[in-house]
């Protein structure tokens, strides 16, 4: 059986309603579910849920879980950092779970950069905010990561190393490189010192963005050696991709040497063996 702690519904940019994700949970072999749409934000944003619709969330998710008895249901968001704006202990209160994500650094013209958008305002962003020096506008990345862990603690950190994604249509930076493995290296100190899970997350790979799970096997190969936790999540848009690429996913972390996967069980996060075809539960 498969978990999974980062889905998106028709509450900010995914295309599912809750139930359906629960469908497919069944269809899929996924018994223990996390719901974790875009948490409001206090700026304009497409993709994020509408802050009156919060309440609704919240209870919608609550009254399936009489619906669905069978499937272990929790309460999440995935959060933004924004220093002095946004951040995941903002709403950790109200939440079983937070994942804590930067999909925002600095500003130009008025407005956030979205590091993830399209390569044309990437482009845009780090040539107005960073003079296109792309080693300036990673570090900056990283460092906000770290900001974020110390300051908040969320319980996952989302997609690690997602400002790489760009780098398969072209080449932005050399992740050999030695001062972005430095930058790695003391993001990964930070995690490990706050005590937060590292989610491996499926979406590049099957949404042909990256040839390699956000973090790159390097990283992982470095989470294992400083023992900190990883979870399998698929950072799911649509029902049908709760358990995109987790095989391949799930083979590849044990040929790097893990031997659990996190899950949040009872209401408490554990530890769980896994194989090809899923967690032991």
């Amino acid at each position: 059986m498969w978990s999974n702690f980062h889905t998106h519904s028709y509450y900010c940019d995914g295309k599912g309603e809750l139930r359906e994700y629960l469908e497919s949970a069944r269809e899929s072999g996924v018994t223990v579910l996390g719901f974790s749409s875009h948490a409001p934000v206090p700026f304009q944003c497409k993709w994020c849920m509408r802050a009156e619709n919060f309440p609704l969330y919240l209870d919608e998710i609550e009254s399936l879980k009489k619906v669905f008895p069978d499937i272990e249901i929790y309460k999440g968001l995935e959060i933004d950092f924004v220093p002095g704006v946004i951040s995941p202990s903002d709403f950790a209160a109200r939440l079983d779970f937070t994942i804590g994500s930067v999909h925002f650094v600095d500003s130009f013209d008025g407005r956030l950069w979205e590091i993830d958008n399209t390569l044309e305002v990437f482009r845009e962003g780090l040539e107005k905010i960073f003079g296109n020096d792309i080693r300036v506008a990673v570090t900056r990345y990283l460092q906000l990561t770290r900001e974020m862990v110390r300051m908040s603690r969320p319980d996952i950190v989302g997609h690690l190393d997602k400002i790489k994604m760009h780098n398969t249509s072209t080449v932005l930076f050399d992740e050999s490189e030695h001062w972005y493995r430095e930058e790695m290296d003391k993001t990964l100190g930070s995690i490990r010192e706050a005590g937060i899970i590292i989610e491996v997350n499926t979406r590049g790979l099957y949404k042909k963005k990256s040839p390699t799970p956000y973090p790159s096997p390097w990283v992982l190969e470095r989470i294992r050696d400083l023992a900190i936790p990883v979870m399998l999540n698929s950072d799911a848009h649509h029902p049908d991709e709760l358990t995109s690429e987790f095989a391949p996913a799930a083979s590849l972390l044990q040929d790097i040497g893990f031997r659990n996967l996190s899950i949040l069980k009872g209401g408490t996060w554990r530890q769980r063996p896994f194989n090809n075809y899923g967690i032991d539960h």
